[in-house]
């Protein structure tokens, strides 16, 4: 019986009927469902298994050997990319609202941390002191310190890591972060 179910999911891949029977729909439907995609984006999940069944057989490749399977593992890997995308989303929408509100501190805690910073650069030999200013004041991305300064884009990465691990360390030590 399963046998003659793959034959008849190969000969509607190469016929150009629907790829997919009722039953292998339910199934990508059910593993999408168990895989935590919503009910409103399962027929999308059904079509893209369907797409990408019709392009494979396009591209000439041959039918897969049990249908069933193979759109249920397509199915399993869509319902992980929903879920990376969403949290992808997630990310995104929350570095947004962290740049449409950021946070004010008050004037003196920002008198504070202003002089924190400053007594935490002069402490920093001069190498790393010049690429934390160019980077984080003058904002110069990494491959334009190096130019400016003629060494290595490892090197202005190597200082950039030590001098704000320090400074990190130096402000908790102080208590001002």
């Amino acid at each position: 019986m399963l046998r003659r179910r793959a034959r008849r999911g190969q000969e509607a891949v190469r016929g150009g009927d629907d790829p997919l029977d009722a039953a292998q729909e339910r199934r990508v439907r059910a593993v999408l469902a168990l895989g935590g995609v919503p009910q409103s984006d399962l027929p999308d999940g059904v079509q893209q298994v369907r797409l990408r069944l019709l392009e494979r057989a396009a591209s000439g490749r041959e039918a897969p050997r049990d249908v069933s399977a193979w759109v249920a593992v397509v199915a399993s890997n869509l319902a992980m990319d929903w879920h990376r995308a969403r949290r992808r989303q997630e990310r995104l929408g929350e570095r947004l609202a962290a740049l449409r509100e950021p946070a004010h501190p008050s004037g003196e805690e920002t008198s504070l941390l202003s002089l924190a910073v400053a007594r935490g650069l002069d402490g920093l030999p001069a190498a790393q002191r010049q690429v934390v200013v160019l980077r984080f004041f003058a904002d110069l991305s990494v491959r334009g310190i190096a130019e400016e300064l003629g060494i290595p884009e490892g090197t202005v990465k190597s200082r950039l890591h030590t001098a704000v691990r320090v400074l990190r360390d130096r402000l908790h030590e102080d208590e001002v972060v």
